[in-house]
């Protein structure tokens, strides 16, 4: 049995996620600022009023999970601000990069001594913080924070290859939640989190570092 912490759990992919790795046979934690009737009926282990921005917040939930060992950190909590070039609201931009770029690597580093050989880390990114794949412009605050997110996990897969602890920059799709309104050209959470899983599930020294999109295709950075 593997242990799976995943942010942003109570709904959307998070919430699938959780499913998903549960009925593997795997331990879930999940986190999120307030949890959810479906994330509770799961059964899963639940830290509640975590907020990844919050240092205060992220260094409660390390005093919480003093003694366990992680498997696998899926990183899939972020926000999404339209920012059009008319209207370049700097606090929104600078909010993005914050909840979306920075907090996920500074909640790596709070825990990561509870990595071990072997562990694998995923950050669930964004094609539109691709820069080759940019056809549409616009987004400004949630594609800059994203291409940010993706750099600095590079950036970690190099650091942490001698530990051999792995990185994965991952694309869902266009799936239909909340935070994409719904939209009905999105793929469902279940097909998304089918797709992810199989990312984490090859993923090892040769491969760490790679910019995947959840059908398996490698994205252009």
């Amino acid at each position: 049995m593997s242990t799976f912490l995943i942010t942003g759990s109570n709904r959307g992919i998070g919430l699938e996620l959780c499913k998903q790795v549960l009925e593997r046979g795997n331990e879930v934690i999940a986190t999120c600022r307030k949890s959810s009737l479906e994330l509770n009926n799961l059964g899963v282990r639940i830290e509640e009023n975590i907020d990844i921005s919050s240092k205060e917040s992220i260094d409660n939930l390390r005093k919480n999970l003093s003694g366990l060992e992680l498997d696998c950190l899926i990183h899939n909590a972020g926000i999404h601000e339209y920012n059009s070039f008319d209207d370049l609201d700097q606090q929104s931009i600078l909010r993005q990069f914050l909840v979306n770029a920075l907090s996920p690597i500074s909640m790596t580093k709070s825990l990561k001594s509870l990595l071990k050989k072997s562990s694998k880390i995923a950050f669930i990114t964004s094609r539109m913080g691709s820069i080759g794949d940019n056809s549409s412009g616009s987004s400004y605050g949630y594609r800059m924070s994203k291409v940010a997110l993706s750099m600095a996990a590079k950036s970690l897969s190099k650091d942490l290859l001698e530990e051999d602890i792995f990185v994965a920059i991952l694309h869902p799709g266009l799936v239909s939640t909340r935070m994409t309104g719904f939209t009905k050209s999105g793929i469902t959470t279940e097909e998304s989190v089918r797709g992810l899983l199989k990312r984490i599930d090859s993923l090892d020294k040769n491969n760490t570092g790679t910019f995947w999109h959840a059908n398996g295709e490698i994205l252009p950075w």
